[in-house]
């Protein structure tokens, strides 16, 4: 596994080591020891699987409050989406930032999430399809939504959102009252 560290202070895009041969290729989607090394969390509780079946879906931004932070590592099995972190650690370096990364089925490129950071994605494709592991299990009275189109992150959207839940609508303007404290 290759380990690109994102301007997001904490976050990584991770890209498989493939060897190849005339059959095919084998790579690992983790390594408990290589994560160790990196500093980053070793600890998955629950494995989510999400489809999209619209393009310009938009999923997010969610989070959880301590004492249920999740890290997040996140894939696309099908299709392509835009995978967008942003940093509400508040007294963080980076915090209010954001990055993002297009994850698709032929890059396979996974995005490592820490705690203390909103996660969402827009569907770049029809039938989009993510796995992605999380170090906490789902705790509704912990929960978080950050607007997707809020000034405070001021996120560069690669196109407009076409479908949108009634959740992620409806989410108010953020407050640095709202930051996460770890």
């Amino acid at each position: 596994m290759k380990f690109e560290q994102l301007k997001v202070s904490g976050a990584y895009a991770i890209n498989l080591e493939k060897r190849e041969d005339d059959r095919g290729f084998f790579a690992r989607y983790y390594c408990e020891s290589e994560f160790k090394k990196m500093g980053l969390n070793t600890h998955w509780v629950q494995m989510n699987n999400s489809l999209s079946r619209e393009k310009g879906t938009l999923r997010g931004l969610h989070f959880q409050y301590p004492p249920h932070s999740e890290v997040k590592l996140i894939r696309c099995l099908k299709g392509a989406i835009w995978d967008v972190i942003v940093d509400i650690r508040k007294g963080s370096a980076t915090y209010g930032q954001w990055d993002a990364l297009e994850l698709t089925e032929e890059n396979r490129t996974m995005m490592y999430a820490p705690e203390g950071f909103a996660h969402g994605i827009i569907t770049l494709t029809e039938d989009a399809e993510i796995l992605y592991m999380v170090s906490s299990v789902y705790s509704p009275e912990s929960e978080g939504t950050l607007k997707w189109d809020d000034p405070f992150h001021d996120i560069q959207w690669p196109i407009d959102p076409v479908i949108i839940s009634e959740k992620d609508s409806i989410a108010k303007p953020w407050s640095d009252e709202k930051a996460v404290i770890l």
